[in-house]
């Protein structure tokens, strides 16, 4: 399973597109669609510019690598929208946070309901609620509950 056009439709909506380099709430550099990794070997760093077509491209490739913890994490069987919610969060959040949420372990034990709930927990950004957390996670649940459809 791979995310689908919806479900970086999602991540395109919520992190935003920025060609120039930005500190994120809590400081992070970051570029395109919240990309804080390398770019091209570089780090991202202030007055750091890249293309709209360097910005799709990192979306794209690097997506590929929140799919990965999802499709090894998860054992309960998915629908293609709570696919992509989960990998829409784990790109949020990173890899490490998804391995060890309560939102994964009532997943994997077919608590779906439960899980979905676990969402909304995740909406502060240096220990501070972000209006724009409320909405994404809002958003995730109910791609995960199959209401975005």
């Amino acid at each position: 399973m791979q995310i689908s056009n919806k479900g970086l439709d999602l991540i395109k909506e919520f992190e935003g597109c920025s060609l120039v380099a930005y500190q994120d709430a809590v400081g992070v550099w970051t570029i395109g669609y919240g990309w804080t990794n390398p770019v091209d070997g570089v780090p991202v760093h202030v007055g750091m510019t890249i293309t709209q077509a360097k910005a799709d491209e990192l979306l794209s490739e690097g997506v590929k690598q929140y799919e990965k913890p999802v499709k090894d994490n998860v054992t309960y069987a998915l629908t293609q929208y709570q696919f992509d919610a989960l990998v829409s969060f784990t790109y949020n959040l990173g890899a490490t946070n998804f391995a060890s949420s309560t939102l994964l372990k009532k997943l994997n034990a077919g608590e779906t309901q439960v899980a979905a709930d676990e969402f909304l927990r995740w909406n502060k950004a240096g220990g501070k609620v972000l209006f724009g957390l409320l909405r994404r996670r809002a958003y995730e649940r109910d791609m995960f509950l199959g209401y975005t459809a």
